[in-house]
């Protein structure tokens, strides 16, 4: 497709909604799913923490 002005390139030959939209979800996923790995390492991570400060609790509670 050619495009002889910026509103016709914005436009997608009538398809602009679904282009558009499209593209607003990718973005959004691209920038949502780092911060989400994210926060489930931390909370991954702190859960490992605990579980070993609750089994280090537990050997010493049993000596």
């Amino acid at each position: 497709m050619t495009w002889s002005s910026p509103a016709e390139f914005f436009a997608m030959g009538g398809y602009a909604l679904y282009v558009w939209c499209s593209f607003g979800m990718c973005a959004l996923v691209l920038v949502c799913e780092p911060l989400l790995i994210r926060s489930r390492r931390k909370e991954i991570i702190k859960r490992l923490q605990r579980e070993i400060r609750a089994e280090k609790y537990d050997k010493e509670g049993m000596k």
